[in-house]
């Protein structure tokens, strides 16, 4: 697997939270048999879930598979409190910055060391393709009984994310082609111009239920398609062809969750 870049280092060392939007897709609405929202549906995933392309995803015991949605991975450049729909895009994005220190000896008496500090690399940054992998029979079961269903979506390797993509690359994210496949075969496919919720709106609106951070990512919803991937198989994904990934599917070898 190769080394993640240094704008995924950073998003994995400075983010503090995942946002998800859940049924933004009205078609992926109706095929679980859930209404189409009035509002945004939210729920927080941890940063601990993201595992980088070419990473394995864990199916965790006692299941046999985990369902697939692929999604439109927005990534804040900078803190967002209550700002409005027309100045949201101004949030999304921005300049990463990653320095090296360089230590250097001189063999002296007494020896004398210098740290120096340069400039490394600076990346733009703006969106990614997040997979959000749903353990679906805890999900339906906590809903059944009205509790919260953070084990379904929360859990190590359920956050498999690309590279990060400089804003630039992406002029229109409102038109985007999103795929996914399973061993080869398609399985979702669509476009992000048919989300029920725009991105600055939905960068406003979380904006004025908490804090959003430098490298926060919001999860902008899956297209329909959704189903199940079990160990054995192999997920890749993509954003037109912009970028793309690929997962192999294993059991999660120690037991528990």
């Amino acid at each position: 697997m190769a080394a993640p870049s240094s704008a995924y280092q950073k998003l994995l060392s400075i983010g503090t939270k995942i946002v998800a939007v859940g049924r933004n897709y009205a078609a992926h609405a109706k095929e679980l048999g859930n209404a189409v929202p009035k509002e945004p549906v939210l729920f927080m995933k941890p940063t601990s879930s993201y595992l980088p392309n070419g990473g394995t995803i864990e199916v965790p015991h006692p299941l046999e598979s985990l369902d697939y949605e692929v999604e439109l991975a927005v990534v804040i450049g900078q803190k967002a409190r209550d700002v409005s729909e027309a100045s949201a895009m101004d949030y999304v994005g921005g300049m990463i910055t990653t320095f090296r220190v360089c230590l250097l000896s001189f063999d002296f008496t007494p020896r004398i060391e210098i740290a120096i500090v340069s400039l490394f690399t600076i990346s733009f940054i703006g969106y990614a393709l997040a997979l959000d992998m749903t353990a679906r029979e805890i999900q339906s079961s906590a809903k059944s009984a009205g509790l919260p269903w953070t084990v379904a979506k929360g859990q190590d390797t359920f956050t498999p994310i690309s590279s990060v993509l400089p804003k630039s690359m992406i002029p229109d994210p409102d038109n985007l082609e999103l795929w996914l496949k399973v061993d080869g075969e398609i399985r979702q496919k669509g476009s992000t111009k048919d989300m029920i919720f725009k991105i600055p709106f939905l960068v406003s609106h979380i904006s004025s239920i908490m804090t959003l951070l430098e490298g926060d990512v919001i999860l902008t919803g899956t297209p329909q398609g959704v189903g199940p991937v079990k160990a054995g198989q192999k997920i890749t994904a993509g954003i037109t062809d912009l970028v793309d990934v690929h997962f192999n599917v294993e059991k999660r070898q120690k037991r528990g969750y």
